[in-house]
């Protein structure tokens, strides 16, 4: 007899947690299945112990900076502090054992195992069948994938979790893959000494981002003695007793200590059992309606990394509170991802949200654009060292609102705030001309970049 329960949570990571805690406490049966821990990738392998590394790398850089501002420093980096933060102030040694008590203290069960769907509202863990009356919500995630490069598969190369639970930087380092991971972590590295190249197959660097930005982070990735090879076909990965050597197009081998493959992630809708629910299997998301339902399967929402809508947490946040909504029968505001914000933290940070001028214009969109530079405002002149950046601004000029916006520069994820609530909210640009901004404050550099959008 399969075990019952109003609601069945599979995944538990950022928005799989909180659905079902929030869906418990509202008062129904809530079973959650979770096969490693409670909290998903975020809190034990991806934001928070991603963005400890780059503070700490970043605190480096900033006491390289103290000459010529502030006297003179000396800057010794250790590794050892890192790894112990990680481990004892953001993943208690990769134990979600706290976790899982608050969730069950919400009044959810726990049940440990990978899932699979076996049809409409029911649930396949191990020997352990469940059964949903009500839902079904799906929020089990990606993985890292490794491209099918010769001979890697072969190799212990990094993904961004055994980078994380370094317990010391390497002396070298290739990344392959230039997205925000792979340069996030190259950056972060560098700095405490690894010498460090990133293979990327694009012909740029962050490439789905504002070529600026791209132009930007590859510049300060190279003061770092960070080296970019772009437009690169690797041949193949080998590894011994030497360490790696990764053979690319053109080029002489490429020797490093540790390889880390940094290509994105995917989700694995055949080992999900999504055909059971009538979801073809060979298709890269589960395909989702503006309530998060699972298109075409009944009682079954979707919510996170697999509904393909962004591998943010801050994604699979907002959808859970419509899931949460829709579940429990309440008003529901459609979801709606013009607006998404994205934040690389390289030093520059680059901050961006909605699209960029290259997709407005591929969108048959009547485009203006207003840009200003970070050196140029008075906070960047006041910053001086590490003042990189700039604001982009991306105007649909048939409708006088923005469709995209880029932040780059100090604390340039920051400063987005304003240009994300622009951009979602259809803020009329001529409403931005004519607001105040604080003087002198590096989102100041917005009204610059809109009077030079409107024209002065």
């Amino acid at each position: 007899m399969a075990e019952r329960a109003d609601v069945i949570v599979m995944g538990l990571g950022p928005g799989g947690e909180d659905a079902a805690g929030r869906l418990a406490e509202a008062g129904l049966d809530v079973v959650g299945v979770e096969a490693e821990l409670v909290g998903g990738e975020c809190p034990y392998w991806g934001c928070v112990p991603s963005k400890m590394v780059i503070r700490a790398a970043d605190l480096l850089a900033e006491g390289r900076r103290i000459d010529g501002m502030a006297g003179h420093s000396t800057v010794e980096p250790s590794w050892q502090p890192v790894a112990r933060r990680i481990r004892e102030d953001a993943t208690d040694d990769w134990d979600d054992t706290a976790a899982a008590r608050r969730l069950e203290s919400k009044g959810a069960r726990l049940v440990r195992g990978w899932g699979r769907l076996d049809g409409p509202g029911r649930v396949v863990v191990g020997d352990v069948e469940l059964e949903a009356t009500r839902a079904v919500v799906v929020g089990v995630g990606t993985r890292a994938w490794a491209p099918p490069i010769p001979g890697l598969a072969d190799t212990p190369y990094w993904t961004n979790r055994e980078a994380l639970e370094a317990t010391e930087a390497p002396a070298s380092l290739a990344v392959i893959g230039g997205g925000a991971i792979g340069v996030e972590l190259a950056q972060a590295f560098a700095r405490f000494g690894t010498a460090v190249t990133v293979v990327e197959a694009g012909d740029r660097l962050l490439g789905p981002e504002e070529p600026e930005a791209s132009e930007l982070v590859t510049a300060a990735l190279g003061r770092d003695g960070v080296a970019a090879v772009t437009s690169a076909r690797i041949q193949a990965v080998r590894h011994g007793p030497d360490g790696f050597t990764v053979e690319v197009d053109g080029r002489d081998p490429l020797v490093a200590e540790r390889v880390l493959v940094a290509t994105g992630r995917r989700s694995d809708l055949r080992a999900l059992g999504a055909g059971s629910i009538g979801v073809d299997e060979s298709a890269p998301w589960l395909p989702v309606d503006d309530h998060l339902r699972v298109v075409g399967a009944r009682r079954t929402w979707a919510l996170g990394d697999v509904t393909g809508k962004g591998a943010f947490t801050h994604i699979s946040m907002y959808q859970a509170d419509i899931v949460v909504n829709d579940v429990l029968g309440r008003e529901v505001v459609p979801a709606a991802y013009h607006g998404l914000p994205r934040v690389t933290f390289t030093d520059p940070e680059v901050g961006a949200v909605g699209v960029t001028e290259a997709q407005a214009r591929a969108a048959g969109i009547r485009v203006r654009t207003g840009a200003e530079s970070v050196p140029a405002s008075a906070r960047g002149w006041i910053h001086k060292a590490g003042n990189e950046g700039f604001i982009k601004l991306v105007e649909d000029a048939d409708r006088g609102v923005l469709v995209g916006a880029t932040s780059a520069g100090p604390w340039g994820g920051e400063v987005l705030g304003l240009l994300a609530l622009a951009v979602h909210a259809e803020v009329p640009t001529t409403s931005l001309r004519h607001m105040i901004y604080a003087y002198p404050t590096f989102h100041r550099g917005i009204e610059a970049a809109v009077k030079d959008l409107l024209g002065g």
